[in-house]
C-alpha cells in the first residue's frame, strides 16, 4: 500500500502538564505582565462585585487544606465576577494580633512575658507575624489566587490600627461600651479573659458531687409548716465543679418546681425537686426515705442556709435557669464563676465572690485552700466536705465543657472588671440587619440570628500585650476613665503616625495633650488591657472597605465567604461593630462552607496519619488538580479529601487537557476569518453539539451565580468525556482526518471545535487558570490574531449562551439516536469480544426498528448513517426478514430494537480503512474510495 497524507492534528500544546514547572512559569508571566492590574483597568467603570477577604491568621507560615479550600473558593469567585463584566477586586489579609502568636514570640525568653517590656515583647511578635506572612503569600499565590498583592491589609498596619479605634471611639461616644465586674470565661493558661466566639466545647471528666447546705437556725421558722423543730433540713445542691464552693453565696431553686423534703436514716432531711428524686436516690444510694411534705421553690426564697465550710450563709434564690434535667434541681450559686450566677446574685445583691486569681490560683478568700491551682483543689476540697460530713455522693463523669480556642486548655468563670459593648443597645438593629443579607446556605440566617438575640455583652478586653490597646485614661485623681470623641481621635491620629507601640512609649501627655478630667485634673494613667482580635478582624469593613475607597468603594461589600465557624466569629463581630456604627450590615451576602475531612469522614489529625497537606498535592498534581477538587465537592457539608479523590480528580484533569490537546490540533490550519461555514450550512450533529455547548453555558452561568462549583465540574466533566470525546469527536474524526482539506464538511467541523474551544478555555478559567491560559498561549496564530487579542484569558470574558444554537426539537431527536447508538455499539462490542472483528469499520449493521417514528429518525440520517455508528455501512429496516445475506457475527434485541452485525461488504479503503464497494475498480487508484481520492484531489 501507498503511503496517503491525512489531516492529521498538529499543536505545540504538550501532552503532559508538567504542571510543577509549567504552573509557576505561567504565574511569573501573569506577575511580569501584571495580568490582575489590567483586569482591574479593564473594569474598573463596572458595577463592583467585592469579595472582602476574612483574614487567615499569622501564627504559621504555612496554610492547611481548609484555609486552601477557602482562598480558592474566593478565587473562582472573583475570577467569575471579573469575566462576567464586574470591577471584582481581591485584597488579601491577615490577621496578625492575639495570644497564639504571643506566645509563639516569647518560646526563647527565660522568664516569660513578664521578663521583657512590652514593646520588646510586640517587636518580637510583629518579626513573627511578618516572617509567617511572607509564607502564606507565597502559599496562595502557588494556588493560583490572584489579587493585590503588593498591598494586603493587615490589622497591625497604623493605617488599620488607627481606623480600628476610630470605630472603638464612634461605639464609646454612642453610649455602647462600658466597663464592668463581670463573671467572664478565662483562660488560666493563657491568663485572659475570652469572648464567646473564642470557647471551643471538648470532652473533659469532671467531678459529680452532691453536698448538703444546712438550714441556718434563725431561717427555721420560714421554713414549712410540716416540719418538725428537732430534724436538720439540707439543701442538697449538685455541682461538676468543687473548686467553686469557697465562691458560694447562695442556693437557686426553681420558682415552680415542686421540692420533697425526704427524710433519709444518715442525713437528717433532704430537699431535692420532685422531678428529679428518683434519679438522686439511684446515683447517691441514699437509702429509704420518708416524704414529709412538699412546696414550690417560690414558698422557700430567702431561706439561708449554712455555708458547708466557711463561716458564712448562702441564701436561697429563685432562677429560671434551674431545670430538672440532671442533679436535684438545687444549684450551687456562686456569682464569682458563672455569668447566670452572678446576674442572680446581682438581682439578690449577694456580693461577688472570686477567689481566684488570672493563673487559676486561690487567693487570700479561698482561705485554707489559698496557694492551690484551682483544679487541683477539687481533691483537699472534697477530703474537707467528707470530714465535716457535707457530701452525700462524688464520681465523675465525661462531658462536653469550654475549652480555649487557644491552648485547648479548659476554661474557668472569673468575676474580674472587664471592658464591654453592650449588645442590648443596638440589638433589635443587628437582627433586622441579619435579615437585610442573603445567607448561602439558608439555614446560616437562623444560625447567626439566635446566636444574636440569646448573646450577652461582648467582652472585648484582654489581658495581654500584643495587640491594639484600649484608648482610655484614668484620672489619677477620681479615678474616672476619660473615653471622649476628642482623646480617642487624638489616639488615633498618634497611632496613625507612630503606631500603637506609641502607647507604651509615650507619656498620657505626649498622646492627648492637655485634655481635662471631668474633675479638672489633667494626670492620667493609661488602660492596660488591650482589644479582642475579633474587634481587629470585626473592624476591616470600616479599616479595609471603607479606608480603600477608592479600590474597594466601601462597605457594604457583596460577599463574605468563610467556614460555618464564622457565624459566631468574623460574620457577628464584623455585623456587631458595623450595626453599632453605621446601623447596617457591612455585608450584602454571606456564604460559609464546611470542614474538610478526609475520605471516610474523618477529622484530620497528624496522629491519624490522615492530613492532607496542600503543598504535597501541588507538588504531585499541580494547584489545578487541588482547584478541581475545590469545585467537585458540595462545600456546605463537611468536605471529603484523600488519595483516591485526588487520583480520580487528576484523571479528570487530564481529560480535560486531552480534550483541549484534541481541539488545538484540529485547528492547526483553520482561520476563523475566512473558513467558518453557517449554522445553517452545518449538518444536524453539528447543529447538536452547538447545541449542547450553548446549553452547558446556561448552566454553568446560572451555577456560578448561585455558587454552586460542584455543579459546574459535574456538567463540564459530561460534555468533555460524554458529549465531545465518546460522541462527537469519535464520529468527526473521519470528517477532519480523511476529508478534503479545505472542503465544507471538513470546515463545518472545525468550526465547531473552534466554538467549543474558544467557550471551554473561557469557562476553565476561573476553576483551573494554569491549564485554561496554557491553553490560551497554544491557540493557533489565525485564531489568536482574529479574536484571541488578550494576552491572557483572564482578561477575557465569560462566554454567554447563545439563543440561536438552542433547538430543543433537534435535542430530542439527538436523545433517541444517542440511544439507539449505544445499542449498536453493545452488539458491535459483543463481535469484537468474540473476536470476528478488530474495528468497528470491519462491520456493517442492520438495525431494525418496531416503532415507526424512531426509524423514521434514524433514518433522517441518510448518507451520515454508518459515520453515526463508524461502521462501514449500516441499515435501517422494520424487522430482520430471513432474506438477509451474509454471517450473522452478533445480534442485540432491547427496547424494541434488533441489531444485527455482519462482515462488511466491500474491500478496505487503504487511507479511510472504510470497506467500500468500489475499492480495487476505480483506475485513479484501486487502493482508494471514491471519498479519499476526492479529498486528495481537494488538497
Amino acid at each position: 500500500m501507498s503511503d496517503y497524507s491525512l489531516n492529521l492534528p498538529q499543536t505545540d500544546f504538550p501532552m503532559k502538564a508538567n504542571s510543577a514547572v509549567r504552573e509557576v512559569e505561567i504565574q511569573k508571566r501573569w506577575d511580569a505582565e501584571d495580568v490582575y492590574a489590567k483586569a482591574m483597568k479593564k473594569r474598573e467603570s463596572s458595577d463592583k462585585f467585592v469579595l472582602h477577604d476574612g483574614p487567615p491568621y499569622l501564627s504559621s507560615s504555612k496554610i492547611h487544606i481548609g484555609t486552601a479550600l477557602n482562598k480558592v473558593l474566593k478565587d473562582i469567585v472573583c475570577k467569575y465576577k471579573n469575566q462576567k463584566g464586574y470591577y471584582s477586586p481581591y485584597v488579601p489579609g491577615y490577621d496578625s494580633h492575639g495570644l497564639p502568636i504571643e506566645n509563639a514570640a516569647l518560646k526563647d525568653v527565660k522568664g516569660g512575658r513578664h521578663s521583657i517590656t512590652p514593646v520588646e515583647l510586640r517587636k518580637r511578635c510583629r518579626e513573627f507575624a511578618l516572617s509567617n506572612l511572607k509564607g502564606q503569600e507565597a502559599n496562595f499565590r502557588r494556588l493560583g489566587v490572584w489579587g493585590d498583592w503588593e498591598h494586603p491589609y493587615i490589622t497591625l498596619d497604623q493605617k488599620f490600627e488607627a481606623a480600628q479605634i476610630r470605630v472603638f471611639g464612634q461605639m464609646a461616644t454612642k453610649g455602647f461600651l462600658y466597663k464592668g465586674l463581670k463573671s467572664v470565661s478565662w483562660c488560666p493558661t493563657c491568663e485572659t479573659a475570652l469572648a464567646e466566639a473564642e470557647v471551643e466545647y471538648a470532652d473533659h471528666k469532671s467531678n459529680s458531687i452532691y453536698v448538703k447546705f444546712e438550714v441556718a437556725p434563725q431561717s427555721r421558722a420560714k421554713l414549712p409548716k410540716f416540719m418538725k423543730d428537732e430534724d436538720q433540713v439540707n439543701f442538697v445542691i449538685w455541682t461538676t465543679t468543687p473548686w467553686t464552693l469557697p465562691a458560694n453565696l447562695g442556693v437557686a431553686l426553681h420558682p415552680d418546681f415542686n421540692y420533697q423534703f425526704l427524710k433519709t436514716k444518715d442525713h437528717g432531711v433532704l430537699v431535692v425537686s420532685e422531678g428529679l428524686k428518683d434519679a438522686f436516690l439511684s446515683t447517691t444510694g441514699v437509702g429509704d426515705v420518708e416524704v414529709l411534705g412538699d412546696a414550690l421553690g417560690k414558698e422557700l426564697e430567702l431561706i439561708e442556709t449554712k455555708h458547708p465550710f466557711i463561716d458564712r450563709t448562702s441564701l436561697v434564690v429563685l432562677g429560671d435557669h434551674v431545670t430538672n434535667e440532671t442533679g436535684t434541681g438545687v444549684v450551687h450559686t456562686a456569682p464569682g464563676h458563672g455569668p447566670e450566677d452572678f446576674e442572680l446574685g446581682a438581682k439578690y445583691k449577694l456580693g461577688v465572690v472570686s477567689p481566684v486569681d488570672e493563673r487559676g490560683i486561690f487567693t487570700d478568700e479561698a482561705g485554707q485552700f489559698k496557694g492551690q491551682f484551682y483544679e487541683k483543689a477539687n481533691q483537699p476540697i472534697l477530703d474537707h466536705l467528707t470530714e465535716l460530713g457535707k457530701l452525700i455522693h462524688h464520681s465523675t463523669y465525661s462531658h462536653s465543657y469550654p475549652h480555649c480556642w487557644r491552648c485547648k486548655k479548659p476554661l474557668i468563670f472569673r468575676a474580674t472588671e472587664q471592658w464591654f459593648a453592650s449588645v442590648d443597645g443596638f440589638r433589635k438593629d443587628a437582627l433586622k440587619a441579619i435579615d437585610s443579607v442573603q445567607w448561602i446556605p439558608e439555614s446560616g440566617r437562623n444560625r447567626i440570628f439566635n446566636m444574636v438575640e440569646n448573646r450577652s455583652d461582648w467582652c472585648i478586653s484582654r489581658q495581654r500585650a500584643w495587640g491594639v490597646p484600649i484608648p482610655v485614661f484614668y484620672c489619677e485623681k477620681c479615678n474616672k476613665h476619660l473615653m471622649t470623641a476628642e482623646s480617642i481621635e487624638k489616639v488615633a491620629q498618634a497611632f496613625e503616625k507612630y503606631g500603637s507601640d506609641s502607647w507604651w512609649e509615650k507619656s498620657p501627655k505626649e498622646l492627648i495633650g492637655d485634655l481635662k478630667c471631668e474633675c479638672g485634673h489633667g494626670e492620667f494613667r493609661k488602660e492596660s488591657d488591650i482589644m479582642d482580635v475579633w474587634f481587629d478582624s470585626g473592624t476591616t469593613w470600616h479599616g479595609v472597605l471603607d479606608m480603600r475607597k477608592d479600590q474597594l468603594r466601601g462597605a457594604p461589600c457583596e460577599l463574605y465567604l468563610e467556614g460555618s465557624d464564622q457565624h459566631r466569629g468574623w460574620f457577628q463581630s464584623s455585623l456587631l461593630t458595623s450595626v453599632a456604627v453605621s446601623g447596617k450590615a457591612p455585608y450584602k451576602t454571606v456564604l460559609t462552607h464546611g470542614f474538610v475531612v478526609d475520605e471516610t469522614g474523618r477529622k484530620m489529625s497528624k496522629s491519624m496519619g490522615n492530613v492532607v497537606e496542600p503543598d504535597e498535592v501541588i507538588k504531585q498534581y499541580g494547584a489545578d488538580v487541588l482547584r478541581l477538587w475545590v469545585a467537585s465537592v458540595n462545600y456546605t457539608d463537611d468536605i471529603p479529601i484523600g488519595k483516591n479523590m485526588l487520583a480520580q480528580l487528576a484523571e479528570v484533569y487530564r481529560k480535560l487537557r486531552n480534550t483541549a490537546r484534541y481541539l488545538l490540533g484540529n485547528l492547526s490550519d483553520f482561520n476563523p476569518k475566512t473558513d467558518r461555514v453557517a449554522y445553517e450550512k452545518l449538518s444536524p450533529i453539528d447543529q447538536f453539539i452547538l447545541h449542547r455547548l450553548s446549553s452547558l453555558v446556561k448552566e454553568v452561568t446560572e451555577d456560578f451565580d448561585r455558587f454552586e462549583f460542584f455543579k459546574y465540574y459535574q456538567l463540564l466533566q459530561n460534555f468533555c468525556v460524554v458529549d465531545l470525546s465518546s460522541f462527537y469527536f469519535d464520529i468527526a474524526k473521519d470528517r477532519l482526518y480523511t476529508g478534503g482539506k479545505t472542503s465544507e464538511s471538513r470546515r463545518a467541523v472545525q468550526t465547531v471545535l473552534e466554538e467549543v474551544l474558544m467557550t471551554l478555555v473561557r469557562i476553565i478559567a476561573p476553576v483551573a487558570p494554569h491549564l485554561a491560559d496554557d491553553i490560551w498561549q497554544h491557540l493557533p496564530e489565525a485564531i489568536r490574531n482574529f479574536e484571541a487579542t488578550e494576552t491572557s484569558v483572564l482578561l477575557t470574558d465569560f462566554p454567554v449562551a447563545q439563543a440561536r444554537y438552542v433547538d430543543e426539537t433537534l435535542s430530542q431527536l439527538f436523545e433517541s439516536l444517542i440511544a439507539v447508538r449505544e445499542t449498536v455499539n453493545k452488539a458491535l462490542e459483543q463481535a469484537r469480544a468474540d473476536k470476528k472483528i478488530g474495528k468497528s469499520t470491519e462491520a456493517q449493521v442492520l438495525i431494525a426498528i418496531e416503532n415507526a417514528e424512531l426509524r423514521k429518525k434514524v433514518e433522517s440520517l441518510g448518507s451520515d448513517l454508518p459515520g453515526f455508528f463508524i461502521t462501514s455501512q449500516a441499515t435501517v429496516q422494520a424487522e430482520v426478514n430471513g432474506k438477509v445475506s451474509g454471517t450473522r457475527l452478533s445480534e442485540v434485541k432491547e427496547n424494541g430494537l434488533t441489531v444485527v452485525v455482519f462482515n462488511a461488504e466491500g474491500t478496505k479503503c487503504a487511507r479511510c480503512w472504510k470497506y467500500k464497494t468500489e475499492v480495487g475498480s476505480l483506475k485513479e487508484n484501486p487502493e482508494l474510495c471514491t471519498s479519499c481520492l476526492e479529498a486528495l484531489k481537494e488538497s
